[in-house]
C-alpha cells in the first residue's frame, strides 16, 4: 500500500528527487515532510541447545519454511535484549546470549536483520501463536538457505568449522 496522503497536513504526496532517490513528499514548503521508506530493525536468534540447533515454522510462512526465532527491535529496545526477548515469548524459555554473528540486509522485506547467537536452556518448550512448530536440527546437518538469517547461519556455521567462537567477528 502506497502513501497518498501528508500524515502532518492531509495534502496529497506527490514524488520528488531526494536524497539520490525518487520519494513520497509533501509539496507544501511549510510543511515539508518526506517519506524516506527507512527498512525495519528486525532481531534473529541462531539458538543452540546442546549440539542441535533450535528452527521455527512461523504461521505466516508456507509449511515446508524453518527458520531462525525473528522478531522487530521495539521502540528503545536494545538489540541484544530485543533478542533474549524474543526468544523467551516465542519458545517459553530465557535463552543465554552468546553474542552478535553479524548484520544483514534484506532487502525484499525493507528490513536490517541482528543476527545473535543464544544458548537456550534444558526446559519444555512452549511456542507462542505465532509459530506452528519447531524442530532441533543437529549442528552437523544444519544448512544454510538464501536469504539475510540463511547467510547468518552460513557465517556461525564456518566459524565454528574455522575453530573460531562462532559469535566473534
Amino acid at each position: 500500500m502506497e502513501l497518498k496522503f501528508c500524515p502532518c497536513c492531509a495534502r496529497p504526496l506527490t514524488r520528488r528527487l531526494l536524497g539520490g532517490r525518487e520519494r513520497l513528499a509533501c509539496p507544501e514548503p511549510a510543511c515539508g515532510w518526506v517519506f524516506w521508506d527507512n527498512p525495519a530493525p528486525v532481531v534473529a536468534a541462531l539458538v543452540e541447545r546442546g549440539d542441535h540447533v533450535i528452527l521455527v515454522n512461523n504461521k505466516q510462512w508456507p509449511p515446508n519454511w524453518w527458520g531462525l526465532v525473528t522478531g522487530f527491535l521495539e521502540h528503545g529496545e536494545d538489540p541484544e535484549e530485543a533478542v533474549v526477548r524474543e526468544v523467551a515469548e516465542e519458545l517459553g524459555l530465557e535463552a543465554e546470549l552468546v553474542g552478535l554473528i553479524g548484520v544483514y540486509g534484506f532487502p525484499q522485506q525493507n528490513q536490517v536483520i541482528m543476527a545473535y547467537h543464544l544458548r537456550l536452556p534444558e526446559g519444555e518448550i512452549a511456542l507462542n501463536e505465532e509459530l506452528t512448530g519447531y524442530k532441533a536440527i543437529p549442528v552437523e546437518r544444519l544448512k544454510a538457505w538464501d536469504s539475510a538469517t540463511g547467510r547468518a547461519v552460513a557465517d556461525w556455521l564456518a566459524r565454528r568449522r574455522a575453530g573460531a567462537a562462532p559469535n566473534q567477528g
